[in-house]
């Protein structure tokens, strides 16, 4: 009677994990979201023609004399050494 109840656990267990394995997993669950965008690599530093200073190319200000960290100093610059 025990070798029995072994014998149909053990066959019920084999089918379980079989229809496991054929079932398609997660059919009702919602999409992976996307993965992340990649972070911004490093930024070209620009050093201000006036005072020195370094920033991020994207914040600093063109002007005729090189690259500037604020409007004041690119007009500072510009009267001193017109061009």
């Amino acid at each position: 009677m025990l070798m029995r109840l072994v014998f149909f656990l053990l066959i019920g267990g084999l089918l379980w994990l079989a229809w496991r394995k054929l079932m398609p997993r997660d059919a009702d669950a919602p999409p992976p979201a996307p993965p992340a965008p990649p972070a911004p690599g490093p930024e070209v530093m620009r050093r201000c023609a006036e005072c020195g200073v370094h920033m991020p190319e994207s914040q600093a200000l063109p002007g005729r004399g090189g690259h500037f960290c604020s409007a004041a100093h690119r007009d500072q610059f510009e009267t001193r050494e017109p061009r």
